[in-house]
């Protein structure tokens, strides 16, 4: 039974931080890839970051680049997603995904099991 279970959302205020975790579970292979996707009301769900599991790359939107940073335990059983300088554009819920196999990080069709979301909202 696989499980992907995120926490730490919450409101604050912009130029603030927040950390996310994603507590996975059950996935039967170690997955390839680990993402973080955002979910704005009346929009598209967005790629924001992602790590290859096997050769520790990491990938950014444009838009956190430089903010945001994504990590794993060395178990690979919790992702991170360490949020800094959060603007009123991050608000948004956020999803953590696994993808078994390749394919682009951006796309929520390459990914294999989600999470339930954890929602972020900031307030100017």
């Amino acid at each position: 039974h696989v499980q992907l279970v995120e926490s730490g959302g919450g409101s604050v205020q912009a130029g603030g931080s927040l950390r996310l975790s994603c507590a996975v579970s059950g996935v039967p292979t170690n997955p390839y890839r680990m993402g973080w996707f955002r979910q704005a009301p009346g929009k598209g769900r967005e790629g924001v970051a992602a790590r290859n599991t096997l050769t520790g790359r990491l990938y950014y939107a444009d838009s956190v680049r430089g903010r945001f940073a994504i990590s794993q335990d060395t178990g690979n059983d919790t992702l991170y997603l360490q949020m800094n300088s959060l603007n009123t554009g991050d608000t948004a819920m956020y999803y953590c995904a696994a993808a078994r196999y390749g394919g682009d990080w951006t796309r929520p069709d390459d990914y294999d099991y989600w999470g339930q979301g954890t929602q972020v909202t900031v307030s100017s």
